[in-house]
């Protein structure tokens, strides 16, 4: 076990690649150390590590587990806590996103899409619980605009953010007053690995109110904002989405 920092710490879920990696650079740089978590991605974030000890060494932890399994969620509690002896962050930025078209969506399906969205960051959060409410700290998780406004063809990841925005509600109530928890929506803030049916940049941009698409770095403000500078709010869901809620 190491001496405990002085440094805040955050738990950031899905850290090795897009938008967990600028949610994780924003956080060291504004002081944070951060023990960073991948599935499968590990050479990503092995190279993330190496890139942020360059610059303050032994701010970093590297977890890897994958998050369907129940029994591996409290560990990545307890490593973080025996790392740097405090937690006083967890962003639940982790998630599964494809495809569910109607008639042939799986049982097989579901249970994914609601482990990792829903159930993980629900078991995360209550296994931190603990260790924040010492700390008073606080919860963000990454939600999704469509939690509230379904995309075709895609009901089953849909309704697992939709239930992680519940939860995010039902964790404020819980853990506070000595918890803080809230809920970042992005929208269009990067480009799908798997493009959505005929969706276009073009025409995701026609219905932006801003008319740009945003950044990964638009999601890691938002995140840094609701750790450090909002102490008087909790269970808000801020979207991010440059104004596309108004035309959806």
């Amino acid at each position: 076990m190491n001496a405990r920092t002085e440094n805040p710490v955050a738990l950031v879920t899905g850290a090795a690649r897009r938008v967990g990696a600028t949610i994780a650079r924003t956080l060291h740089a504004a002081g944070h150390d951060v023990a960073l978590h991948c599935r499968q991605s590990r050479a990503e974030l092995d190279r993330l590590i190496t890139e942020l000890e360059a610059m303050r060494a032994g701010s970093t932890l590297a977890l890897q587990a994958d998050l369907t399994d129940s029994a591996q969620l409290p560990q990545l509690i307890e490593q973080t806590i025996a790392r740097f002896g405090r937690l006083d962050a967890l962003v639940n930025n982790a998630a599964a996103f494809h495809s569910t078209p109607f008639g042939s969506i799986t049982a097989e399906q579901c249970d994914r899409l609601f482990a990792i969205n829903a159930r993980a960051p629900l078991l995360l959060s209550q296994a931190a619980a603990g260790s924040l409410r010492v700390s008073r700290g606080v919860i963000v998780n990454i939600v999704d605009i469509y939690a509230q406004h379904p995309l075709p063809d895609h009901g089953a990841y849909c309704m697992s953010k939709a239930a992680l925005a519940m939860a995010t509600l039902a964790l404020a109530q819980e853990l506070a007053p000595d918890v803080r928890v809230n809920g970042v929506a992005p929208g269009d803030v990067l480009w799908p690995e798997r493009p959505v049916g005929d969706e276009t940049m073009a025409s995701l941009t026609a219905r932006t109110a801003l008319k740009r698409q945003g950044s990964p770095a638009d999601i890691a403000g938002a995140v840094l904002w609701l750790l450090r500078d909002a102490p008087f709010v909790t269970g808000q869901i801020l979207r991010v989405d440059g104004g596309r809620g108004l035309a959806i």
